[in-house]
């Protein structure tokens, strides 16, 4: 069975995340904004939030859109002002993930995000959803991932 384990990483946090499901047989990518956002964390986070609340899909340097032949995809990223970040909003507009066994690992300083979870629940209702407070600083957050 291949599995996929496809994230964004501002901070680290699901670069954590790549690292614990690499060790379970998961293959990774990291996808990267074009642009970035602001050198200061304060104004990375007020930027990345209020794209995340426009539903802005950012533009993500060259990456392997191939997803054929994964039986388990996993998205991963960070929670923006409660909502996708627009890198994945990016993801999840490009890629078909019809037919796929689908799953989400969130990463946020609050340990969850509402708005997300409910664009998860209207675009891929069976999708499994885990949301994880920081893991790079809170490694025991790993063990949320059961699957």
């Amino acid at each position: 069975m291949k599995k996929l384990f496809i994230y964004f990483s501002l901070t680290g946090n699901c670069d954590c995340v790549a690292e614990h499901l690499k060790n379970k047989g998961y293959e990774t990518r990291k996808v990267e904004m074009k642009r970035g956002l602001p050198k200061s964390f304060f104004f990375s986070v007020l930027t990345g939030g209020f794209l995340a609340g426009l539903g802005v899909k950012s533009k993500l340097k060259d990456y392997d859109h191939n997803i054929e032949g994964y039986d388990e995809i996993i998205i991963g990223g960070p929670i923006w002002n409660g909502r996708f970040s627009s890198p994945l909003n990016r993801l999840v507009k490009d890629l078909d993930f019809a037919n796929k066994n689908i799953k989400f690992i969130f990463t946020a300083g609050s340990g969850e995000g509402k708005h997300a979870l409910k664009k998860v629940n209207k675009l891929y209702p069976n999708a499994e959803c885990i949301f994880l407070k920081e893991p790079k600083k809170y490694t025991e957050e790993l063990k949320k991932i059961s699957f």
